[in-house]
């Protein structure tokens, strides 16, 4: 009954960027939400409306950016599937 204490390195970056996409819609919710419930006051945002638009499109531009990063190094992480059947017949193929 061995258990393994660590795990590969390989192994280990994969769990952490899956554990890093997991959490982007949480890290979005928190940057798009959490100032409206923070900065809210009496004396109202009128005013302001440009400012936010600007925090809001930075937040969504760098979420966009954050997914594509961590998308483009899970492809790395996780080879395609797919490579494998190229050299494999088809049925009905010839």
């Amino acid at each position: 009954m061995s258990r393994r204490l660590f795990l590969e390195r390989r192994t280990y970056r994969r769990n952490r960027l899956q554990d890093a996409a997991r959490l982007v819609p949480v890290l979005g919710v928190f940057l798009f939400f959490g100032p409206v419930f923070i900065l809210t006051s009496n004396t109202g945002i009128g005013g302001h409306t440009s400012i936010w638009l600007v925090y809001f499109l930075s937040v969504w531009f760098g979420l966009i950016i954050l997914a594509a990063a961590l998308s483009s190094a899970l492809s790395r992480a996780f080879p395609s599937e797919g490579d494998d059947d190229k050299d494999t017949p088809r049925k009905g193929r010839r």
